[in-house]
């Protein structure tokens, strides 16, 4: 039997990887901190029902306490590790920016340093599309410059790139970085948009659209994003045997991929989707961009085909529609 370990498993992207992982047969260590970022109800439902597997363990603990994840390591020696667990939020990080130095890079620090003592096969951990920060030529290109962060939160992602290829390179160390594009779906985190915007529709509130509604997003939908990752998990990367498009290191077994839908959607039309799954029209407030927020995020996802074929790519209007009935069901509306 497989192992890994899952960090932020209680999370909205951990918790659907976890499950994919355990329904495949694999043994899954958990790792969450289980912070009050959003509503704990809904990570600790999430933990709940991957709990209910035999070969699911669970660990609540921060991964920037010392020492935790080199017990872990030691004790669990796991094949591959699915880095997922972050302080999200690009608001956020304007207010409380200490959180994202102490879970982003410490805690990615401690990680980097268990697997040196313990070396998995392949590591894979998550950065974020934010870091492309002002670069306005789109799509996305995995090779393309990022030196242009416009938040804290993006510029401790881009560190945490920078980290584990420093680490893939002295320790020979598998490592894969994924980019996510606007991931959402249900069990999704309470902060985000979509779920904003749902909430407020149901219960006849305005919602707030910044920069007036001229915005682009390129949505995920999880089971595309996951599906991705799990297929990601057999294809280490070699300097040695790159691919078309590879952006993998000359150095180091590194490589940065972009998970993305590779076709942006405007915010209004995002919104439209939304009023037709709830089948109500939304009360619009509109305000200008706000700080540290970028107008669109587009990926070119050459590389990920190349690497795992052709992927499917959920619609937006499917992807919000199953949202919205997972809400309703979850909140009882």
């Amino acid at each position: 039997m497989r192992t890994a370990i899952v960090t932020g498993s209680s999370g909205f992207i951990g918790y659907f990887v976890s499950l994919t992982l355990l329904r495949s047969g694999w043994r899954v260590i958990g790792i969450d901190s289980l912070s009050d970022y959003y509503d704990t109800n809904l990570k600790l439902q999430r933990q709940s029902q991957l709990s209910a597997y035999a070969e699911f363990t669970v660990v609540n603990e921060k991964l920037e306490t010392p020492q935790a994840l080199m017990s872990l390591f030691k004790e669990h020696r796991p094949e591959v590790v699915i880095h997922l667990a972050a302080q999200a939020g690009v608001r956020h990080s304007i207010d409380v920016p200490r959180a994202y130095v102490d879970a982003n890079i410490i805690g990615t620090f401690e990680l980097l340093e268990a697997a040196r003592a313990f070396p998995p096969a392949h590591m894979l951990l998550a950065s974020s599309s934010s870091i492309f920060g002002a670069n306005s030529q789109m799509p996305y290109k995995e090779a393309d410059k990022v030196d242009t962060q416009m938040s804290f939160y993006a510029a401790t992602k881009k560190a945490t790139e920078s980290m584990a290829h420093s680490y893939a390179h002295l320790y020979d160390l598998p490592t894969t970085m994924f980019r996510f594009f606007t991931v959402y779906g249900p069990w999704g985190r309470p902060d985000m948009a979509y779920f904003k915007f749902t909430k407020a529709i149901l219960n006849g509130e305005p919602i707030d659209v910044y920069n007036h509604g001229k915005m682009q997003r390129d949505f995920t939908y999880v089971d595309d994003l996951v599906r991705a990752i799990v297929a990601l998990i057999n294809v280490t990367p070699d300097p040695a045997n790159p691919v078309a498009s590879d952006s993998v290191s000359p150095v180091a077994p590194f490589r940065v991929v972009n998970i993305g839908n590779a076709s942006p959607v405007t915010l209004m039309d995002f919104i439209a989707a939304i009023e037709a799954a709830c089948g109500l029209e939304a009360i619009k407030t509109y305000h200008p961009i706000q700080p540290g927020d970028v107008p669109a995020t587009w990926a070119d996802t050459s590389l990920l085909q190349n690497l795992i074929g052709q992927q499917h790519s959920t619609p937006v209007t499917d992807g919000l529609q199953k949202f919205v009935d997972w809400y309703r069901d979850f909140y009882k509306v």
